[in-house]
């Protein structure tokens, strides 16, 4: 994998969060994390971000109000749900950019590759 992708982790569970930094590290991503929704939309806007995965229960904003809001910033950046709602539903406004059901993803992950894949999908020419 190129270094030149770079993926945002969004999480307030620092136990998740630097799991998976350190996960998608060992594949040559450029990561980069934050533990607020507040800390992502600042960071996005004077760094460009190719992917990110998302909690959706984060202290102040949530995770789908992110979404949005950082899509509209950098409307090429696509995203990822991690989220220990075993409730999720994707709202229309979600789907309405692009985010899938096959985007969303459990906590606790067993098997983080499930991360690698979907960024490799969501980064490819043919997404």
């Amino acid at each position: 994998m190129s270094s030149r992708i770079r993926v945002l982790v969004v999480d307030d569970e620092p136990a998740i969060r630097n799991s998976l930094v350190e996960f998608l590290k060992d594949f040559q991503y450029d990561v980069l994390s934050v533990d607020s929704a507040e800390g992502a939309l600042d960071l996005i806007t004077r760094i460009p971000v190719d992917v990110a995965v998302v909690d959706i229960r984060l202290p102040k904003l949530d995770g789908d109000s992110l979404i949005l809001q950082a899509h509209l910033v950098r409307p090429r950046m696509r995203f990822l749900v991690h989220t220990g709602s075993v409730d999720y539903i994707l709202p229309d406004e979600l789907k309405a950019i692009g985010v899938t059901q096959d985007h969303v993803f459990s906590k606790p992950q067993a098997d983080l590759s499930v991360f690698t894949d979907a960024i490799v999908k969501l980064v490819s020419p043919e997404a």
